[in-house]
């Protein structure tokens, strides 16, 4: 796990989520948002210190529940996995996912847009984010807006934000952005 000064802190694990993605997934809200959505169903995540520290025991826990059979992926979620404190434990955290648990999708949620995450003048684009894009395979993107709260929409609660399905934007290198629809999952 890469160190800093100030650990990424979870605010919550939910085991056997069905809610997050397809399948039964492993959920983790980090801490941490600037964003601010009006209506966020999370507000107390936008605390960077809220919750527990992301210690490497925490790391290990969720790892190893991870390799339980019943889960068929993993979720991150906020809080904002891509606030620039974040990404370094994110992509440390996705990196071990993807050696360990090729069968596992991974999904992610965001409060940005997809091009602020793909600009490189974004407070949201560090070092790290496009590695962690690439190892995910489905990006949640955009910030609720509670006047477009859509309660019958899979897996996003506005009609401004976007599933992205990352591994088939990733073919033309982000130019043509694929929405996921769920013939695209993986079996």
């Amino acid at each position: 796990m890469k160190e800093r000064k100030e650990p990424m802190h979870i605010g919550q694990i939910i085991r056997d989520d069905v809610a997050n993605g397809p399948g039964i997934r492993l959920s983790v809200f980090v801490s941490g948002c600037r964003i601010h959505c009006k209506g966020c169903f999370q507000p107390q995540t936008w605390n960077f210190c809220f919750g527990t520290p992301y210690t490497e025991d925490l790391h290990t826990e969720i790892l190893d529940e991870l390799g339980n059979p019943q889960y068929d992926g993993i979720t991150i979620l906020g809080g904002e996995p891509f606030e620039p404190e974040n990404q370094p434990y994110v992509l440390d955290l996705l990196q071990q996912v993807y050696s360990r648990f090729s069968d596992r999708d991974v999904w992610i949620y965001s409060g940005c847009d997809i091009h602020e995450l793909l600009d490189p003048a974004s407070s949201h684009h560090t070092e790290h984010t496009m590695e962690i894009l690439n190892l995910a395979d489905v990006l949640v993107a955009g910030p609720f807006v509670e006047s477009l709260r859509n309660i019958s929409l899979p897996y996003c609660g506005s009609e401004n934000q976007q599933v992205i399905d990352l591994c088939r934007s990733r073919v033309s290198q982000y130019r043509n952005i694929v929405l996921w629809d769920d013939s695209s999952a993986r079996m």
